[in-house]
């Protein structure tokens, strides 16, 4: 019998085999097949096409649609892209260090100078209008093409023809560039005698060593428990994220498994070296905008049930994309597999249909996932992204803020604002007064915005319908009296909405004089989401 049941299997082997291979030499064919019919497409319109043929444009979106077909992370980077990959590899670049504020028919403005950089070490502040770059002027450029003259190579030299903005001067400003980086940790700092908390916003090179240290210096001043910022976070390098494990669980712990297109081929990656504590209380906060290696350390430390995760449900990224280099000096970013956390949860959505607006896994029932227990036996759930074990609601803020902020008005009115002022308090004595929100109002007034409420927003789009379901005139009275009610003019609703503005005001001002790390300060002042944070229990 045993002898029968070998021959029956290595047969089914052997079938499995053929099959695979046949499926592989199919696949090959087709490919073959679709490459030649493409390259004759492209020969009969080169013959016969009535115009000129623009191969770059045709070609370059049909290789963007062909990969629209996968994956959103799957993408096609030609060589003139390459600095933008390293940006967003490694959110470095060459440049000055600032953010420009630009209108086309107006000069380059000097928005936000990044702490140490070569804009702030040459004198350049918020405000200052920058009138030529090399010598060509400015007005009638667009912003990104201002901003690739300020950007190049580090060591080499750009000349800005400067209207300072307190004095009106004019000067001559030779910077020499350097090699910009953005920090993946904006802020560290003890929030209370015993509370420490990181601010971390990326996934580079070194962001673990970092951490490590910035944990070991507050664990020194008598902190007890740690908060570690996650919302936000887009991700980075996976190494990066196991680092982040290794330094609170037991040397030997499995962070995270990836499984590619052979199914029966998976890697695990386990922590490789002495973690620096293993019992301090942690909290992990996240949200929809976490994603990737963010959700490789909160679902492993989920798991291993070494942290509190707080917030709510994380992106639902569990895909992993690796570089490979391509023909003419361009590169390809490709998926090569989807990663799993100890418990062996698959962090990416269960389809790419159930997402939110901004992208993030939408609701999906029960009924459509799975259970699986960490270390400590506590059921957790896949289905996509990570969910906390404490859910706690973020902040919402009315359409006006939302006008106000994405629709530049606030940014405006802080360069107005640095324009009439020469310095503010320390940021820790900093407070917008009720006094200066008098200020905004009149400068927010000559501003044009959609102010307009949801409410208003929602019935104009209604009075539409109606006005095409031919409803409009049956129910006049009806509609002009919800009009008028819904109508309010700009500054009674700033009015309205000041708690919601002053913070958005604060922090900006804050940036502006005092740099990113202040900005961060002031917003944790106001982080209603963090504060209930620390008052709930621990896991």
């Amino acid at each position: 019998m045993k002898h029968h049941i070998t021959i029956f299997l290595a047969a089914a082997a052997m079938f499995i085999a053929a099959g695979r291979t046949a499926e592989a030499q199919s696949q090959g064919f087709k490919l073959g097949q679709w490459i030649e019919i493409q390259n004759s497409i492209l020969k009969e319109l080169n013959t016969s096409y009535v115009d000129s043929l623009p191969i770059d444009r045709i070609m370059r979106k049909g290789v963007d649609a062909m990969l629209e077909e996968l994956d959103p992370y799957t993408i096609y980077i030609p060589e003139e892209e390459n600095e933008d990959l390293q940006m967003l590899l490694s959110k470095t670049y060459g440049g000055i260090g600032a953010i420009i504020h630009k209108k086309k028919e107006d000069n380059v403005i000097i928005n936000e100078p990044y702490a140490g950089s070569p804009a702030q070490k040459y004198g350049l502040q918020c405000g200052d209008e920058i009138i030529a770059i090399d010598g060509v002027p400015t007005k009638g450029l667009e912003s990104q093409e201002s901003s690739n003259r300020m950007k190049g190579k580090p060591g080499t030299s750009v000349t800005f023809k400067v209207k300072k903005v307190r004095t009106g001067d004019t000067l001559d400003i030779n910077i020499i560039r350097e090699r910009i980086h953005f920090p993946d940790i904006e802020y560290a700092g003890m929030l209370d005698d015993t509370t420490g908390y990181v601010l971390q916003t990326g996934f580079t090179d070194n962001v673990s060593a970092e951490l490590r240290e910035k944990f070991l210096e507050m664990k020194g001043k008598g902190m007890k428990r740690f908060v570690l910022d996650l919302r936000g976070n887009g991700g980075g390098l996976m190494s990066e994220a196991i680092n982040i494990v290794s330094l609170f669980v037991p040397k030997g712990s499995l962070v995270v498994s990836s499984k590619g297109n052979n199914a029966s081929t998976v890697n695990k990656y386990y922590t490789t070296t002495e973690p620096i504590d293993t019992e301090m209380p942690i909290i992990v906060m996240i949200d929809s905008g976490s994603a990737s290696s963010s959700e490789i350390v909160s679902g492993a430390l989920q798991d291993l049930d070494r942290a509190t995760i707080m917030g709510k449900r994380s992106y639902g990224k569990g895909l992993v994309q690796s570089i490979k280099p391509i023909a003419y000096n361009g590169q390809i970013k490709v998926t090569t597999a989807k990663y799993y956390t100890p418990s062996g949860r698959c962090v990416q959505a269960i389809d790419y249909t159930h997402r939110n607006e901004d992208g993030s896994v939408g609701h999906i029932p029960d009924s459509l996932t799975r259970e699986f227990r960490t270390a400590g036996g506590r059921i957790v759930r896949d289905g996509g992204g990570i969910t906390p074990d404490v859910d706690i609601d973020f902040q919402d803020y009315s359409r006006l803020v939302y006008a106000l902020v994405l629709g530049g008005v606030i940014d405006q009115y802080v360069i107005d604002y640095a324009r009439r002022h020469e310095s503010i308090p320390a940021v820790e004595d900093f407070h917008y007064t009720d006094e200066d929100f008098e200020d905004f109002i009149r400068f927010a007034k000559t501003q044009e915005f959609d102010y307009r409420s949801s409410a208003k927003t929602l019935y104009d789009q209604m009075k539409k319908e109606l006005v095409k379901d031919g409803l409009a005139d049956a129910m006049k009275p009806e509609l002009e009296a919800m009009e008028k009610a819904l109508e309010m003019d700009k500054e009674r609703f700033i009015r309205l909405k000041k708690d919601e503005i002053i913070p958005f005001i604060e922090e900006e001002l804050a940036t502006r004089y005092w740099f990113q790390e202040a900005g961060v300060i002031v917003r944790l002042r106001y982080d209603e989401q963090l504060k209930t944070a620390l008052t709930k229990p621990l896991i």
